[in-house]
C-alpha cells in the first residue's frame, strides 16, 4: 500500500487520533538508535495501516514498516481493593533509511 493510497483511503480526523503518545524509555531509545525506529503508545483498535498513515501524515517521513504488540494491564492493589492498570497497545515504527523523526526530546 504506497503512502498516497493510505492517506486518501483513512479519514484524516481518526488519524490524527491514532497516535496516542511518543513512548520515551531506556528500551524505546536503545530501539531507535539501533534500527532507526520510534516507539508510538496507539489506540486499542488501530491497524498497522492506520499507524503507518499518521505518522506519514503527520511527521512528513517515510515509513518502512510498523510492529504492533499488545500489553495486558497489571492487577495492582491499593490496600483491601484491587485495582488494573489499562492495557496498552505499543508500535514500533521503522522508518527508510535516511529518513529521521526529531519529537524534541534531545537537547545539543
Amino acid at each position: 500500500m504506497s503512502a498516497v493510497n493510505a492517506q486518501t483511503k483513512y479519514d484524516e480526523g481518526r488519524l490524527m487520533q491514532v497516535l496516542v503518545a511518543p513512548i520515551v524509555s531506556e528500551k524505546a531509545t536503545m530501539i531507535a538508535e539501533k534500527s532507526n525506529s520510534v516507539t508510538f503508545k496507539v489506540l486499542q483498535d488501530a491497524t498497522k495501516y492506520e499507524i503507518k498513515a499518521a505518522v506519514e501524515l503527520m511527521f512528513k517521513v517515510d515509513v518502512k514498516a510498523v510492529a504492533v504488540l499488545n500489553i495486558k494491564g497489571k492487577t495492582k492493589r491499593f490496600g483491601k481493593s484491587v485495582g488494573r492498570r489499562d492495557n496498552l497497545r505499543k508500535a514500533y515504527v521503522t522508518l527508510k533509511p535516511g529518513q529521521e523523526l526529531n519529537l524534541g526530546g534531545e537537547t545539543a
